[in-house]
């Protein structure tokens, strides 16, 4: 008997199952709305199962047969994963799918440049990118919705595993003509009284945090946003400061407004690296990747950053 099924329309059903929505699971697999309700209304009507119970105001949540089924659908995906890996390590091909994560704070510095150099050596790859904070990062690989994500080391937990690329050292970002930007360094004690804003995002708050804490101070919160760019026009217009541990070559806000960097001392470099699920370097493809950043996100060869330093 004939496949009823496409693993695209699996794929698409696992993906609403876990964000409850078919247009948050749209955005995560990178194809239209309808898209998905077309596949998910193909499988139910191929099976005759009602997979998904319909609220208008809370969006689909699966029926108990669509858990199972669900369930099923994860495994299958995993065996088609196994054979195209397979595939791979016997041709000794670089090909296949790779959901790569970035954490938000840098992607616009990195991923790009990452994502070019490789795809240029590896042609047959075809990348799926996701833009996201830490704690979006770990639960997208604890989900395999990710294979692998480009993050800083911020409590990583014991079922992932993190790869060091770089250490990054902290910097305080001030207004352009602040009386502290000229100074060699600073220290958390000689920030704690000015007026921070702080880059509120999972696990980056507590970071930013934990810095003053060894000295005994705590920072003066004025204003809390999830958006770096953000943060940095309101330091260069004279709201205050912040801490980055990367930074753009360009000390200019978005809004072309300068900016100062001064190194922080005190706190000890925060390691950029690679985040991935147990078992995920087994795949030809995603070794070849790890490699490849371990060549090429480095300080000689990412030009357009300014990095470490203090």
């Amino acid at each position: 008997m004939p496949l009823r099924f496409t693993l695209r329309q699996l794929e698409y059903l696992v993906a609403v199952g876990e964000a409850g929505s078919i247009a948050v699971a749209a955005e995560r697999v990178n194809v239209s709305s309808p898209s998905i309700s077309a596949a998910i209304a193909q499988l139910e009507q191929e099976f005759g199962l009602q997979l998904f119970i319909r609220r208008h105001a809370q969006g689909l949540a699966l029926t108990q047969g669509g858990r199972q089924f669900a369930a099923e659908a994860r495994a299958v995906l995993a065996a088609a994963g196994r054979l195209s890996d397979l595939a791979n390590s016997i041709t000794g091909q670089v090909r296949g799918r790779v959901a790569l994560g970035c954490l938000v704070t840098f992607a616009q510095m990195v991923l790009p440049r990452v994502r070019r150099s490789f795809c240029d050596l590896h042609p047959d790859v075809e990348f799926q990118q996701f833009e996201l904070d830490q704690a979006e990062i770990f639960a997208g690989l604890r989900a395999a919705r990710l294979d692998v994500a480009l993050t800083y080391e911020l409590d990583i937990p014991p079922d992932l595993s993190f790869v060091p690329l770089l250490r990054l050292a902290p910097h305080a970002v001030l207004p352009f003509g602040h009386p502290l930007a000229g100074c060699g360094f600073v220290t958390p004690a000689d920030l704690a009284p000015l007026p921070m804003i702080l880059l509120d995002l999972p696990f980056s708050t507590d970071y930013f945090l934990d810095l003053f804490r060894p000295t005994g101070v705590r920072p003066k919160i004025v204003e809390r946003t999830r958006d770096l760019g953000v943060v940095r026009s309101m330091v260069a217009n004279g709201f205050g400061y912040s801490i980055a541990n990367i930074r753009p070559a360009s000390a200019a806000a978005p809004d072309g407004t300068p900016l100062s960097f001064v190194p922080l001392r005190g706190p000890e470099p925060l390691a950029l690296g690679l985040v991935l699920a147990e078992g995920a370097q087994s795949a030809l493809t995603i070794r070849a990747f790890v490699e490849h950043c371990r060549a090429t996100v480095t300080e000689a060869t990412l030009p357009g950053l300014v990095i470490g330093g203090g």
